[in-house]
This record gives structure tokens, C-alpha cells and sequence, in this order.
């Protein structure tokens, strides 16, 4: 079997910033991460075991005077408040795209509770980045991943949209387009709306569907390799599936069946952004060493 490794897949540089972040402090003495520090067990796994030690927000409160890792995720102005309070030293791997994206929807949350506005953000529930950013408007956002969540929004009132970085372009402007409709409705189709709406999804996350669209199809089976906390990764690997029905979900090596393959298949690798390389080759490497007497199908 021919076995290629997708040269776009892997950590954005959000993600391999924060990592090297922590590698670097890890070296330096004791250090905490709030939250995984990436959405692969795996990689969680091989930090652990060189002293990064993962808390959540209650062990926060409780923690003091310690060095804590921020995620590429990004957090909330309460984590600023609760470190100062505690003597903690933040190490601050939040990824500058989010950063940005939490400014703007900080300053666009004061202009519209001037107006009885409201924030509404594209994404996932409970997800690090989103609570991030809902906590730029005091918890006050709306936050929307499906069509029954748009039974929220009070839609005679002013929407500003947003979208979690890492979400599908695709899905977005859906939620955008049933946004834009439902506002017509409420008001009727000659009065004017005001809707303001905002692609904030990551250009690096999202010109990787269109990547691996082609990858897909120019292989015969595709090994998509992720954590299965990934919202990126499921949503990535249904890409890869749509494109190409052979098409599998690993979290590892032992996970791979080696009824999957046929001989002479080309087989192509490809990951999410919190996918380490180092895991992706361990996974084209099991499959190169798969023996040559398999019973292929």
C-alpha cells in the first residue's frame, strides 16, 4: 500500500504555539493547565507525563501562589480575576485570533445593550473558546449550535452575530441565513433590520475542509486521526466521509483494522488541528508495517 500523510493537517498555530509554551515552562519547574491543554488524549497523555497538570475552574479558585497555563482557547475576564486574587502567574497561550475575537465581541456588546441588543454566538455549548467569549458580555451572549436554539433570540431586536473560531463555514452561514430570515419575518419584509453579522470563523481552520475535499478523493481510504473530545475533528472527519465513504476515525495506531484495506490501496492520512504529527505518524507507520499475508478484502 501506498501511505501519504496530509501536509495540512496538524496543529494550527494557535494550538503548536501553547504547546511549545508549555514544553518551555514545563522545563522551568512546576506548572498547571486549566483545562486540556488540546482536545487529544493523547498528546494530554505525553504532556502529563512531563509534569503539566490539569485543573478545572473550581480547583482555580482554591489554587494559589502557582504558575497556570491559559489554553489557546482563550478564558474569561472572572480566570484574570480569580489569579490575581490567588497569587497565581498566568502563562497566556491564548491564541491571538481569539484574542481579537474577544475584543470585538466586548467592544460590539457595549454598542448594542446601549440599543437593547443582543449578542448571539455561533458555536458549541459549554466549549472553552465559548465560554471565552461569553464572558466578554457578562454571560449575557446567546449561544446557538442548532435550529432549535434560535427559539432564544428575540428576533424583533437588534442581532449581532458572531461564530466560535473553529466552526464550519458552512454551518455558519446557514445559521446566519436562518438568523436574516426570521428577523424578516418578525418585521416584515420592507422594514429595515438591523442585523450585524460577523465571520469570525479561523482562515486556518476553515480553509482545511476545501483540503481535505481533494485529499478525500485522491485517496483510496482515509485514516482521519483526532481526539474524540475534537468538535473541529468530528466536524472535520464528516468532510472526509462525505467525500470518501472509506473513510475511519482513529484516536491511535490500535485503533486501525486492517480489514479496512484492500492491496494497492492508496491510504491517506489526515488529522484535526489539535492532531499531533508525531501521532499521525505513528499511524502511517502501523499501517506500513501491516504484514504482507494479511488477509485483504
Amino acid at each position: 500500500m501506498e501511505v501519504t500523510i496530509d501536509e495540512n493537517s496538524g496543529y494550527c498555530f494557535g494550538v503548536e504555539f501553547a504547546i511549545q509554551m508549555a514544553e518551555d515552562e514545563l522545563k522551568e519547574g512546576e506548572l498547571y493547565c486549566l483545562g486540556d491543554i488540546v482536545h487529544n488524549g493523547m498528546e494530554v497523555k505525553r504532556l502529563n507525563e512531563k509534569g503539566l497538570q490539569i485543573i478545572d475552574r473550581d480547583d482555580l479558585k482554591t489554587l494559589k501562589n502557582s504558575k497556570v497555563l491559559i489554553r489557546a482557547h482563550g478564558e474569561p475576564p472572572e480566570t484574570y480575576k480569580t489569579a490575581i486574587e490567588n497569587n497565581i502567574e498566568l502563562v497566556d497561550a491564548s491564541c491571538p485570533v481569539v484574542l481579537k475575537l474577544q475584543n470585538r465581541v466586548k467592544v460590539a456588546y457595549d454598542k448594542v445593550k446601549k440599543i437593547d441588543g443582543q449578542i448571539v454566538i455561533y458555536g458549541k455549548p459549554g466549549h472553552a473558546e465559548v465560554i471565552g467569549l461569553t464572558g466578554q458580555t457578562r454571560d449575557d451572549a446567546i449561544v446557538v449550535m442548532n435550529d432549535e436554539d434560535l427559539e432564544k433570540i428575540d428576533f424583533s431586536m437588534p442581532v449581532t452575530l458572531f461564530s466560535q473560531t473553529t466552526k464550519s463555514t458552512k454551518g455558519f452561514y446557514r445559521i446566519r441565513e436562518m438568523i436574516e430570515s426570521r428577523i424578516r419575518a418578525a418585521r416584515g419584509e420592507f422594514e429595515e433590520i438591523d442585523f450585524n453579522s460577523n465571520d469570525s470563523i479561523c482562515r486556518q481552520v476553515s480553509n482545511r475542509e476545501p483540503q481535505l475535499m481533494r485529499f478525500s478523493n485522491l485517496n483510496d481510504v482515509i485514516i482521519f486521526v483526532s481526539g474524540k473530545k475534537s468538535s473541529n475533528g468530528k466536524a472535520l472527519y464528516g468532510v472526509c466521509k462525505q467525500e470518501n465513504p472509506r473513510s475511519y476515525f482513529v484516536e491511535n495506531e490500535t485503533e486501525v483494522d486492517s480489514k479496512w484495506f484492500n492491496k494497492g490501496d492508496k491510504v491517506g492520512i489526515c488529522g484535526a488541528t489539535s492532531t499531533p504529527m508525531w501521532l499521525m505518524k505513528n499511524v502511517a507507520n502501523h499501517i506500513e508495517e501491516l504484514d504482507s499475508d494479511l488477509a485483504f478484502v
